[in-house]
């Protein structure tokens, strides 16, 4: 498997969720238990000399990508969710993104203060949800200085939304 290969997954959806939007499905990646592997594989060789105390993953399919990466790297995974979905005291943050406003929660109980947190999303394109999602992550004393997408959007400037935060993506679209 190579990044031609898991391009070749990726679904391009048209006019998703509303015209004008051009979606890039992953679940063709993670019908193919190759192309999936490949993308753990290449988190996990991205990653594993790295000194993360946890890894973010941002609801949902975020944490499709960041529960097994966390596992293999033996470090605590924290769900990001969407407002109302956690139980528990939580911090928040609403931002704004390419198709309409959203509100982002954490349990407070699991950011530790002082934590390094790699922040795991399938998709980066405006980088709102990721910003929000390190707006969440310092409520609790902890720090992003890394975000990972399997598949990114840089024409949507989302390095300058997320600056100075290192972002690493697999693959980069610009709108075909």
């Amino acid at each position: 498997m190579n990044l031609e290969l898991l391009d070749k997954t990726v679904r391009r959806v048209p006019d998703f969720p509303k015209p004008g939007i051009l979606f890039y499905d992953i679940t063709g990646v993670l019908v193919n238990p190759d192309a999936f592997k490949f993308v753990l594989d290449k988190m996990y060789d991205l990653y594993k000399d790295s000194h993360f105390d946890a890894v973010a993953g941002v609801e949902s399919r975020g944490f499709i990508f960041a529960a097994p990466f966390a596992e293999r790297m033996g470090i605590p995974l924290i769900l990001i969710r969407k407002k109302g979905k956690l139980p528990g005291e939580t911090y928040q943050c609403s931002y704004a993104l390419e198709y309409g406003t959203a509100t982002i929660e954490v349990h407070k109980s699991d950011i530790k203060k002082g934590q390094k947190i790699l922040v795991i999303d399938d998709l980066i394109a405006t980088g709102g949800t990721l910003a929000a999602t390190k707006n969440l992550v310092e409520q609790g004393g902890g720090q992003v200085t890394d975000f990972f997408g399997v598949i990114g959007l840089p024409a949507l400037n989302y390095e300058k939304v997320l600056s100075p935060c290192k972002v690493t993506t697999l693959i980069n679209y610009d709108g075909e």
